[in-house]
């Protein structure tokens, strides 16, 4: 095995980027790498590195700055801002719709498991949500008050309010497809069956598209939470056959989706029905307009984005 990577102190940081290429004002450099960390902003000036033959040097593209580095990492800071603002406002929408459908059916509804589809580990996931209202039982007064009253009985819009992104996100799949084809339509979701193959259909009666979605969606917010690269990263993919029978989302790549814009797209959507008004997808275009596209070597191809997406009227803003 390797031996660990010595220790370099910032000083000797800025020489090794500068011998490698890099061009660098030394104090602008020195306050980044010392409150941000050369680890960390080694991910975004790794694309800057000469490609040659399908592996990175350590030398950087010719022209290369710091600057631009500074700016890459300020724009994914910004845009991580903006996911978890939207995601925020979905899962909030998610929630009250599932207290809606699971509330009519019966308040304790989430605990028995004949309301759910067959084939859902009902008690895994109802052991992940009971240690998640131990954990806020100390914090909570609605969880007091019912200890307190009902026995520590929690209707499902309580339980709700304990759960994070990928809890909720179960809990849909977890539902009979008639119930979350009526959750997906009132988030504004619709999907034309009649526009799809016969065999996407069928897959679409059984499990409704926005279900693969909302995993995909689960998973960069967990990105955008814990500080981590979102602008080049790739997720785990999701379908999009079903999604772009909607006029809206036509530009989703055909197949399935794994980069920034598809998450972005399905988001913004989203965001028509759960925070009508929004000005959520004009902020996102703004900010790859002029915080991305004018960085050198960057495009916003990078992020999935394809050719002519600023005239879409999705994106203008002509649609809110």
């Amino acid at each position: 095995m390797s031996e660990v990577k010595p220790f370099t102190n910032t000083d000797e940081q800025l020489m090794t980027l500068e011998q490698r290429g890099m061009l660098i004002e030394p104090d602008f450099g020195q306050r980044w790498l010392a409150n941000v960390g050369y680890y960390r902003l080694s991910g975004y000036w790794y694309p800057y590195r000469v490609l040659r033959q399908g592996h990175r040097l350590d030398e950087f593209d010719e022209g290369t700055t710091f600057a631009d580095v500074a700016a890459l990492y300020e724009f994914d800071r910004k845009l991580r801002t903006l996911v978890h603002d939207a995601v925020e406002r979905i899962e909030i929408s998610l929630r009250a719709h599932l207290n809606q459908h699971l509330g009519f059916v019966d308040p304790l509804s989430y605990l028995d498991p004949s309301n759910f589809r067959s084939g859902f580990d009902h008690s895994r996931w109802l052991q992940t949500t009971l240690r998640r209202v131990d954990r806020a039982r100390n914090r909570s007064e609605a969880i007091t008050h019912h200890d307190a009253n009902y026995g520590g009985s929690l209707p499902i819009w309580v339980l709700t309010e304990v759960l994070d992104f990928a809890d909720v996100s179960k809990l849909y799949e977890a539902l009979p497809s008639k119930m979350q084809w009526s959750i997906a339509e009132e988030m504004g979701i619709v999907v034309e069956l009649s526009a799809l193959s016969k065999n996407q259909a069928q897959k679409a009666i059984k499990l409704h598209p926005l279900v693969r979605w909302f995993e995909h969606l689960a998973v960069i917010r967990n990105t955008s939470a814990h500080h981590a690269r979102l602008w080049n990263q790739t997720f785990t993919p999701a379908g999009t056959a079903g999604l772009r029978t909607d006029p809206r989302l036509e530009s989703l790549p055909v197949g399935q989706s794994e980069r920034a814009y598809g998450a972005l797209t399905v988001m913004g959507a989203l965001l028509c029905a759960a925070s009508p008004g929004s000005t959520w997808l004009t902020k996102v275009a703004r900010l790859v307009d002029t915080s991305f596209e004018g960085l050198h070597g960057r495009s916003a191809r990078e992020m999935g984005f394809p050719a002519g997406w600023r005239s879409d009227p999705f994106w203008s803003g002509r649609t809110e």
